[in-house]
């Protein structure tokens, strides 16, 4: 998976006290990404300054030569057109493809690796290069190692960390590529890093720099004069790479007295007479300072050119790039950003985003010499300045990488390393931190004000009219959110406080009429004690639920009586329409997520030509239009399922307010306590009376249908009709709970977090669903012809009538979980292939009846091992529940502890293991062996829900001892 980095690092180089070069011609080999032009126009900015001052520059590329040479005239500038990376790889200007990412990026850089590193060396050493840098091409670092060169890295994120998200979207047979990206990264000295940086754990130091950015040549007048545009006509200045032909640019986009320059604009791309096309070579910057803002996506050289201009940047969010949230969060520090959602973009309703972008007023007062100062360090670097490097930091970049993800890099502060990441990407220590602004000693005020936490806790500025917050903390804080949301909400007051608000909290503080009722609900995520993934084959599962909980607000208003967003009304307007129900949703915690904040949508969306309720494929593919917004299928999804399923008709407007502690891709039901509060919230609002088991139903119909997720059913029914110090004991067999289990007073379960996002949408967990679907379909199959076989042989009146009837269950069988481990070892492991491609499957088997999974002929699928876990995990399940009664004893624990560690492993020969709860299993293990005899305080740990990361359960005695060894692990 990777190399050795000892073997290549280099020993003769300046920075590790080898010769050194004077103040002489340098050579610098500078290697650029082939992710999009805003690599190649920083690049500029440092290497012009590297020329200036006399040196070699060759730079090795995909792009365009003419990026370079136009802002570069100088004879020491040399291009090299070679492609070592492929960055991104986008299906449209605005939607990365993350499986064809990875599969790019293999075929680029992996696949004939050792041919480009001989390659790269050679040609390294024929150019006698001082210095290789590399913007943020990582097989170049690698090359310059084993060619005895030292290199720097330059940039605001790497790719390690950004395909790290991809993996979980495609799979994680991919891993290997982001190991390898991290190792070669780590044969860098150091890393320059600039503003607006993502994580990038796999360099060993970092050096910060400021504004790496082209500026204006021109004055706005001169450049206005030489276009023909009067200075009184508001100008949008479009900057989208990759811009889509089919995109309609027509004059009603824009409001009166407004025009757009168009950059990028494809040849047979029409435009109306408002838009002027821009040439090919235009100079972004001098347009973009005479212009009054700027309409595109989110990349560091869009970002920086409208920092550094001081212009508003009206932006459209992309799908599945992790570089996106931080430049937007410097975007939003320095009161530059307006978001425009993908729906109204496309559109072309503009206007209220137009009117907002001339209002707020971008403060950014950084320094902009970043090519300078970079160019400075580098030539330093080439003639061997000492530089050294922190001896806690030299690892290899794939193990620094490894850790940053366990320790949950992506979601809070590396310890010891939290200078790393920006102070807005670390949430707080609580367990609340998605209530934003909250202080971590809430709890203990609320306590000095009103004694314990019990039923007659108050807050402030709230009369509670009906319900009451049964003691719970966490809602009394969500109560006193509320409560703050009314001083927060006046967007143009916000343009002139101190410190620029939080989008969602200006949307929030906008939201709800004040004086009218606001519902509020709460469900709580849980804990997959034991079942997981056997939900879909009829396991019995044991859930138990969690303290953090998501809350929704909710308040139910006549149309005309709505607050709404001005977007909203110019939706409306545009069409003619006057007041309708709305739907309004804001989200608390959307930067940690990367999610957009907000969501709105008009309730008749829902309703077809025919005023019916539009079906589930329709509502699916309504909300996948935009992944920034995706998340809303979740909450809006509610309404249409209780209009399918029970004939509800909605005809008032709502307004949603979201706040969740319940940790999303983590493997404790984040989505299921989303919909389950959602949906409690409409229930209470419009007075429906729906049992707690008929809501998980509907809930996870909300999950199957709407979302696409195939899930069970176990999530929604912990969440809704899980007791507290209880398991939900549930036969996932049309949802039937059987009871709720008292954990011995003996007994405690934790969660930890292995820092590794998990998604029962990704690749692995339906390849798992797939086999064992597949798995139960053969296994119908062989009875049917064991069955067969006795009657054409007129053996059956030999056979045991037991036996006889088994297998005609079988035949027919629903649930693999109600065939016992003894019957298929009998009669059906062997007949079960350990892999088998889709259409080899089809067309032996037919159809492997789950509606929510999709046979892919031509890949290739494992069947024994994902159909055989659910059988015995529910023997593991029924063993583990019968001996939670036992008596309290060391034995009793040490059975429960191995019951757990049999799960684990099942999960990892189903593939859907990781290396961070590997690693967290088996330090739990470690510590059970090492303790005394009867000593151990922790007993078992395994995986939950659906794998492939997120959270690890373990088991063990309560008391002090026990938490100090959870700390510990």
């Amino acid at each position: 998976m990777t190399e050795s980095m000892a073997q290549d690092v280099p020993h003769n180089c300046g920075l590790y006290g080898g010769e050194s070069y004077g103040d002489g011609e340098l050579v610098f080999a500078y290697y650029v990404t082939g992710h999009g032009f805003g690599h190649a126009t920083r690049v500029v900015e440092v290497a012009r300054h590297l020329c200036a001052a006399g040196h070699e520059v060759y730079i090795v590329t995909g792009a365009p030569e003419f990026v370079f040479k136009r802002d570069i005239p100088s004879s020491r500038l040399h291009i090299r057109k070679v492609l070592l990376d492929s960055g991104a790889v986008q299906s449209d200007a605005l939607t990365v493809d993350c499986q064809a990412s990875l599969e790019q990026y293999y075929r680029t850089a992996v696949e004939n690796r050792e041919v480009l590193l001989a390659l790269e060396v050679d040609w390294l050493k024929s150019i006698r290069a001082n210095l290789v840098v590399s913007d943020i091409v990582p097989i170049a670092c690698r090359a310059a190692a084993r060619a005895g060169v030292p290199s720097i890295c330059v940039s605001n994120f790497s790719w390690d960390f950004i395909y790290s998200e991809y993996v979980t979207v495609a799979g994680k047979h991919h891993q290997s590529i982001v190991w390898q990206i991290a190792e070669d990264y780590s044969n860098a000295l150091f890393l320059i890093r600039l503003p607006g940086y993502s994580p990038m754990p796999a360099f060993r130091d970092v050096i910060d720099v400021p504004l790496v950015v082209r500026t204006a040549r021109r004055s706005r007048q001169q450049v206005r004069k030489d276009l023909g545009v009067d200075e009184v006509v508001k100008v949008l200045l479009l900057n989208f790479g990759g811009q889509d032909a089919r995109w309609s640019l027509k004059n009603e986009n824009l409001p009166p007295g407004w025009l757009c320059w168009v950059c990028g604009a494809p040849a047979e791309q029409e435009l109306g007479n408002k838009f002027m096309r821009m040439d090919r070579d235009s100079y972004v910057p001098d347009l973009l300072a005479a212009s009054d803002c700027m309409l595109g996506k989110i990349g560091y050289g869009t970002f920086s050119e409208a920092l550094s201009c001081k212009k508003a940047f009206i932006f459209v969010r992309r799908d599945h790039f992790n570089e996106e949230p931080f430049l937007r969060k410097m975007l939003e520090l320095n009161r530059g950003g307006v978001e425009m959602n993908r729906r109204d973009f496309l559109s072309g309703r503009w206007g209220p985003y137009l009117e907002r972008a001339l209002v707020i007023k971008p403060t950014y007062a950084g320094s902009l010499d970043g090519g300078k100062v970079a160019a400075t360090l580098l030539k330093n670097a080439a003639r061997g300045e000492a530089y050294t490097i922190k001896p806690d930091l030299q690892q290899s970049g794939a193990r620094r990488l490894r850790d940053a993800i366990i320790f949950g890099f992506q979601l809070q502060a590396h310890p010891g390393r939290v200078d790393d990441i920006p102070d807005w990407y670390v949430p707080s220590r609580t367990r609340l931190d998605l209530l934003p602004e909250v202080k971590t000693n809430d709890i203990e005020v609320l306590k000095q004000q009103n004694g314990p936490l019990t039923r007659e806790i108050q807050v402030d500025d709230f009369d509670i009219l009906e319900g009451d917050l049964h003691g719970l903390a966490d809602t009394a804080l969500f109560l006193r959110t509320l409560a703050r949301l009314d001083e927060e909400g006046d967007v143009r007051a916000s343009d002139l406080a101190e410190k620029p608000q939080e989008r969602e909290r200006l949307a929030a503080g906008g939201l709800f009429r004040w004086e009218d009722d606001v519902v509020v609900a709460r469900a709580p995520g849980r804990l997959d004690v034991m079942g997981g993934i056997a939900d879909y084959s009829g396991s019995l599962v044991l859930q138990m639920p969690i303290k953090e909980a998501c809350h929704v607000a909710l308040q139910r208003s006549p149309p005309g009586k709505q607050r709404l967003w001005k977007h909203i009304m110019a939706r409306h307007a545009a069409k003619g329409l006057g007041a309708r129900p709305v739907v309004c949703i804001v989200s608390f915690g959307s930067d940690k997520v990367n999610r957009a904040p907000t969501f709105d949508m008009d309730i008749s969306d829902f309703f077809d030509s025919s005023d019916e309720p539009i079906t589930y494929e329709a509502a699916h593919k309504y909300f996948e239009h935009d992944a920034s917004q995706k998340w809303a299928a979740y909450v809006a999804g509610t309404i249409l399922v209780l209009m399918r399923e029970i004939g509800v008709r909605f005809n008032d407007s709502m307004s949603i307010l979201i706040s969740s502690a319940v940790p999303e891709g983590k493997g404790v039901s984040s989505s299921a306590a989303l919909e389950v509060a959602t949906m409690s919230a409409i229930a209470a609002a419009y007075g429906l009376n729906i049992s707690p088991r008929e809501l998980a139903v509907l809930c996870q119909k909300v999950e199957n249908h709407i979302v696409g997720t195939p899930c069970g059913v176990m999530d929604q029914m912990a969440s809704a009709c899980g007791e507290a110090n209880k398991l939900l004991a549930m036969v996932c067999q049309q949802a039937e709970v059987q009871e709720h289990v008292n954990i011995p007073s003996h007994v405690q379960f934790w969660g930890i977090d292995s820092g590794i996002r998990h998604s029962v949408g990704g690749a692995d967990y339906g390849s798992v669903r797939l086999g064992a679907f597949m798995g139960r379909r053969i296994i119908q199959a062989k009875a049917s012809n064991i069955l067969d076989r006795l009657q054409v042989s007129g053996t059956n009146g030999d056979a045991d009538d037991a036996d006889l009837h088994s297998l005609m269950q079988d035949a027919e069988e629903k649930y693999l979980c109600n065939i016992p481990p003894h019957r298929l070892e009998a009669h059906y492991t062997s007949s079960l292939p350990e892999t088998m491609r889709g259409e080899e499957f089809t067309k032996v088997y037919g159809n492997h009846n789950d509606p929510f999974t999709k046979i892919i002929p031509s890949k290739s699928y494992t069947i024994q091992v994902p159909a055989a876990h659910p059988i015995y995990e529910n023997f593991r399940v029924k063993s583990f529940a019968v001996l939670l009664t036992a008596a309290a004893t060391d034995a009793q624990l040490e059975a429960l502890g191995e019951l757990m560690f049999q799960s684990h492993h099942s999960y990892s020969k189903c593939g859907l293991d990781s290396h961070g709860t590997n690693r967290l299993v088996a330090l739990v293990r470690r510590m059970k062996q090492k303790a005394k005899p009867d000593t151990a305080t922790l007993f078992g740990a395994k995986i939950t829900g659906g794998g492939c990361g997120g959270t690890v359960c373990v088991i063990g005695r309560p008391g002090i001892e026990s938490s100090s060894n959870i700390y510990e692990v």
